[in-house]
């Protein structure tokens, strides 16, 4: 049989699936609300409506230096969809007064929530989809993946990087925007059903609890290190020079309220840095003086290079991150054995209960909890002294009836380092 044969021979071609119908607003797509009056009629209707509230925001993140919401949406039964605009406002307490502690369902909550708190708006019940479809072990847990996975509906994602900002929003974008919050109640319903049979419900419930007073991910030590391509500065001193860069370019981004790559991207902080120019000249003649944006600030960007090249020795930057607690597990084997066997273990644990209770591992406990207790377990090692730990740092009641009794286990081990030679 030939190619050609074989290419249009139908019981030998797989079928293809076809495309779910597109999700459509079922009502007109609202006005936009950016007056008091509007906010407070927008207010009453909500307050009006039953049932719990989907809501969701829209930053504009590879735009702007602040995470601010530029659009928020509310959809209630009974009460409609609404697309507000915060920036005319000074917050939107009158929105939060409105939800009256009814529950809120957001998709992948911890996006949200601090540019929430930011326009005063505070859950008070909270439902999480995305943590949910985590929780079931679903494989794809985006809001357009669940909306087909539910409801067998697509819903474009075209607009998810746009430039929220831009005033006035295209209509394109607003109905793209309400259609995040369109079906958001219906799919929580069969969501919570399903945690209901998988006997998750309250591991959910738990979970949601622990959002409410999420303050965002921590603050990181030393974020000039997360420069992309930081390895081809080599030596303390380039790393001084891509360290005054990267805290100039900070600046002026927070300042001007632009993401700091669109001022200088960090390839050319790291060019810059390994170049290291002697004067200005020398600098404004480099490839990446070339382009308006970063000529703009070049005085800036060589006043941080000169800072670099004359800090005090004492003063540079190690080559290596400082880090607490737990160094990468790639470096235990030779920093301490023993510990790099009872990760070992630990993991095991974790990977075989995981399978057990159709988890994600990383949502059974958290990675960072199992390598700390493996790197320096409790002196006492009983199930109450790792559930002790374990919640101190965080992990959920219900994570800690499943794993504490294993990992005590897995830890109670003898230890025992590889022989040399």
């Amino acid at each position: 049989m030939t190619d050609a044969e074989l290419s249009e021979t139908p019981e030998l071609t797989e079928p293809v699936k076809p495309e779910a119908p597109r999700l459509q607003l079922r009502d007109p797509l609202p006005p936009v609300v950016d007056t008091p009056a509007a906010l407070a009629e927008t207010c009453e209707r909500i307050a009006a409506g039953t049932g719990p509230i989907a809501l969701d925001a829209e930053r504009a993140s590879g735009y702007r230096y602040s995470q601010r919401a530029y659009l928020v949406q509310v959809r209630r039964e009974g009460s409609g969809t609404h697309l507000i605009d915060p920036i005319p406002f000074d917050n939107l307490v009158p929105l939060d007064t409105a939800f009256d502690g009814n529950e809120w369902i957001l998709h992948a909550a911890t996006q949200d929530l601090m540019c929430l708190a930011e326009v005063g708006l505070y859950p008070e019940k909270l439902f999480d989809t995305e943590l949910a479809g985590r929780l079931l072990n679903l494989p794809r847990v985006g809001l357009a993946a669940l909306v087909e996975h539910y409801l067998g509906l697509s819903l474009a994602k075209e607009f998810s990087a746009a430039d929220w900002s831009t005033r006035p929003l295209p209509d394109p974008w607003l109905v793209y925007a309400a259609l995040d919050v369109e079906v958001l109640v219906e799919l929580r319903n069969l969501i919570d059903a399903e945690l209901v049979e998988a006997g998750k419900r309250e591991w959910a419930a738990e979970e949601f609890e622990a959002l409410l007073t999420f303050q965002g991910p921590p603050e990181r030590k030393e974020p000039w290190r997360r420069t992309s391509g930081i390895h081809k500065a080599r030596g303390r001193r380039p790393l001084a020079i891509v360290r005054e860069l990267w805290e100039t370019r900070d600046a002026i981004a927070e300042n001007r309220d632009i993401t700091p790559g669109r001022i200088l991207p960090d390839a050319s902080i790291l060019e810059i840095a390994v170049t290291a120019p002697q004067d200005l000249n020398a600098l404004k003649s480099m490839k990446v003086m070339r382009n308006r944006g970063p000529r703009r600030f070049v005085s800036e960007w060589f006043d941080a290079v000169e800072r670099g090249l004359a800090l005090d020795e004492k003063l540079l930057p190690t080559t290596g991150q400082k880090v607490d607690g737990p160094p990468p597990p790639r470096a235990w084997a030779d920093k301490n054995p023993v510990a790099a066997i009872r990760l070992g273990r630990t993991r095991e644990v974790v990977t075989a209960l995981a399978e057990q209770h159709d988890l994600p591992p990383e949502n059974l406990i958290s990675p960072q909890l199992v390598r700390n207790l493996a790197w320096e377990p409790p002196a006492e090692l009983t199930v109450a002294t790792v559930s002790d730990l374990l919640a101190v740092q965080g992990a959920r009641p219900w994570q800690i009836a499943l794993t504490a009794e294993p990992l005590t286990e897995a830890l109670d081990t003898p230890d025992e380092a590889p022989a040399e030679g």
